[in-house]
């Protein structure tokens, strides 16, 4: 795999934010923006592809997480449907 070294420029502030998020997450800077961008890009395909069903699967997993799991809501979906 062949990874792009790339200069980015965003305000002091989100930059804070980013940080912080990516700490908590144990991720480096990098690790956690490409993860962003690439969730954000999955949005557009299945099943986030609709606001409404991303706003689902977003509270699903705030459940999820509330529960104290780190199981993506939308695998477990699928794992449920595997089930019958």
């Amino acid at each position: 795999m062949c990874v792009a070294k790339i200069l980015v420029s965003m305000d002091d502030r989100l930059l804070a934010r980013v940080d912080r998020e990516a700490r908590k997450g144990g991720l480096s800077r990098s690790a956690y923006l490409a993860r962003l961008a690439a969730g954000a890009l999955a949005m557009t395909r299945g099943p986030g592809r609709k606001a409404a069903v991303r706003r689902t699967l977003e509270r699903l997993d705030r459940l999820f997480a509330a529960q104290g799991t780190d199981q993506d809501a939308t695998a477990a979906i699928r794992a449920e449907r595997d089930l019958r």
